[in-house]
């Protein structure tokens, strides 16, 4: 593992005990320019493991706690008269001069407030009043949302579904873990002691690396395959978009550089693949029917697709 993401682990543990393989994910996506989406119950530490890495990560955070009240102008900005000079100035909202942007539960405010969102992760700009305002870089939206006590919620549309890199789950911890917890909030708040180990130009260097690392022709014909797969799936009412592909590529590029190679083979692609495309994914009535899961039927889909034989 790369020295440093092994340094972004151990001070992540501070606050988060026995999570180094979710928040690995977390990093992976991250570095491949991509917006991350934590799936869990309520209080195993999505909200504390997202401030900590903004922390550790020296990047600018913002958060903001989605209720049914929040508006779209809260997220994108808004125009307001100015009496003084007679002319409409512009006042961003929370994603403007964001690095790193936490949603908080975002299943709970209104799908218009969600859709809100859409420009901003894809375009990384926002547009108020027929006015373009850019984004910085990196822009990475963390959203969570809680699958339980969902009465009154949103689900997330499709569109906005597919715009995150990944899905993840951090799950409860173990006997270990948690007893690793309780004794950490014993005295001083853990997340004090969370040092900073590099800045944002660290960081844009870092997933510059990244991206150089090679992916030959037969692991994209492989990434390529696994998506039309899916599209002709009959267990899958719509499958994998060209996105969707695309983010395949970028994150098993991510998890071959943090394994120390400089090129992809295919298993790095079926490491990433549940993360990057059950969520993409909606199953057929027969397999709601039949109750498969995304992740059952993406991986179903992983063991028919062929694996190339070589990668380089």
């Amino acid at each position: 593992m790369q020295p440093v993401i092994q340094t972004v682990l151990t001070e992540v543990e501070k606050v988060l005990s026995g999570k180094s393989d979710a928040v690995r994910r977390l990093l992976t996506a991250s570095l491949a320019d991509g917006h991350i989406l934590l799936d869990d119950v309520p209080g195993v530490g999505k909200t504390t493991l997202a401030v900590a890495l903004g922390k550790i990560l020296g990047l600018a955070s913002r958060r903001i706690q989605f209720t049914p009240d929040v508006l779209p102008s809260d997220i994108v900005g808004f125009t307001v008269y100015d009496r003084e000079s007679g002319a409409f100035l512009y006042r961003p909202g929370v994603a403007s001069g964001a690095n790193l942007l936490l949603g908080d539960e975002i299943n709970r405010t209104s799908s218009k407030t969600q859709s809100a969102l859409l420009e901003a992760m894809e375009e990384r700009q926002v547009t108020v009043d027929g006015e373009t305002h850019p984004l910085p870089d990196p822009f990475i939206v963390i959203a969570t949302q809680n699958n339980v006590g969902t009465a009154g919620t949103q689900m997330l549309p499709y569109a906005q579904m597919d715009r995150f890199m990944v899905r993840l789950s951090i799950g409860y911890p173990d006997h270990d873990a948690q007893m690793a917890l309780l004794k950490a909030r014993q005295g001083v708040d853990p997340m004090k002691t969370v040092r900073q180990v590099m800045d944002r130009e660290g960081f844009l260097a870092l997933r510059e690396e990244a991206m150089q690392v090679f992916a030959s022709d037969a692991v994209l014909d492989y990434i390529a395959r696994i998506a039309m797969a899916s599209r002709e799936d009959p267990a899958l009412e719509i499958g994998l978009s060209p996105r969707a592909a695309i983010c395949l590529d970028r994150m098993a590029k991510v998890r071959a550089w943090m394994d120390g190679r400089d090129y992809v083979v295919p298993q790095d692609v079926q490491d990433v693949a549940l993360d990057v495309c059950a969520h993409r994914v909606i199953p057929a009535q027969k397999s709601r029917l039949a109750g498969l899961s995304e992740q059952e039927i993406v991986r179903s889909l992983m063991a028919r697709v062929r694996v190339p034989d070589r990668h380089a």
